[in-house]
């Protein structure tokens, strides 16, 4: 219990603050900080977010698409990205958004929480939405291996409401997420750890999570949080939303930082003051 990535999440989040520091190598991105969109531009992006964020962050979170949409050649930056996080002693969450049935399922969770992987990551995000329990072999993976996933619950989209926001007998589809979670990381929490299988909640959902009934609090649930910094989230819209829950917020955030490349000691030092202003909000 002592390896398991919510151990090491608190770790990090105590000893950096709770920023999730996103890699998201964006065509504007790169136009901004003046690469080409080519595999080599999205490189030396990638290894400079790597060099800046190894040590100063908690968690850095690359967006797999951005590297998914230059082929093999940008699979292989991913790879060489993880690796790098991984060789500095720096968590990673890749964002995948994964979710299938089955054998289907057990192979994404090979390829990104396998101990032999190249692609592996400390934790990545799934997608719930064929049944929580399709998740399975994502969830005992993780466990196993002392790795993490993050669940998509309450999201800010405007269509994430059809079904996130639906009733089945009582309960709204978010509600049942936060129930599982609840009852996945019931162990942790007997142990006193902070639990290994976390929630994606928009941080800019408003009163959606006490309007839906969600208790984050009782979850004991990491809570990654996009919508800070570009996406307009406040210090008020985070209270409102996490409430008694906001010491467990991870709060992502990508383009704000981002903006601060391509030098890379600017860059750190864009992470570590948004790192150290979140840690005054989320920590009282």
């Amino acid at each position: 219990m002592i390896d398991s990535f919510g151990a090491r999440l608190r770790v990090a989040m105590d000893e950096h603050g709770p920023l999730c520091a996103g890699i998201d190598p964006h065509p504007g991105l790169l136009a901004h900080w003046g690469l080409e969109e080519t595999v080599q531009g999205l490189e030396t992006f990638a290894m400079t977010c790597v060099q800046a964020f190894a040590g100063t962050v908690a968690v850095v979170k690359p967006q797999s698409a951005f590297f998914e949409r230059f082929g093999s050649a940008g699979v292989a930056v991913l790879e060489r990205t993880l690796t790098g996080l991984r060789e500095a002693g720096t968590l990673s969450i890749l964002d995948v958004k994964r979710g299938d049935i089955g054998s289907t399922m057990a192979a994404y969770a090979a390829a990104y929480l396998g101990q032999d992987s190249p692609l592996r990551a400390d934790a990545i995000t799934v997608s719930p939405f064929l049944g929580f329990e399709s998740l399975r072999p994502a969830l005992d993976l993780a466990r196993a291996g002392g790795r993490g996933v993050f669940v998509l619950t309450l999201t800010s989209n405007p269509e994430g409401a059809q079904v996130q926001h639906a009733v089945r007998n009582g309960r709204t589809v978010a509600a049942s997420i936060v129930d599982a979670v609840t009852s996945q990381n019931g162990p942790d929490s007997i142990a006193g750890l902070l639990g290994s299988v976390g929630m994606v909640i928009g941080a800019t959902v408003g009163e959606a999570v006490q309007r839906l009934g969600l208790d984050l609090a009782a979850a004991n649930a990491p809570l990654l949080a996009p919508g800070v910094g570009a996406q307009g989230a406040t210090t008020d819209d985070l209270r409102a939303v996490f409430g008694p829950a906001l010491v467990n917020v991870l709060a992502a955030s990508s383009r704000e930082v981002l903006r601060a490349g391509p030098d890379t000691a600017a860059l750190r030092a864009a992470a570590g003051r948004t790192a150290r202003q979140l840690n005054a909000i989320l920590s009282t």
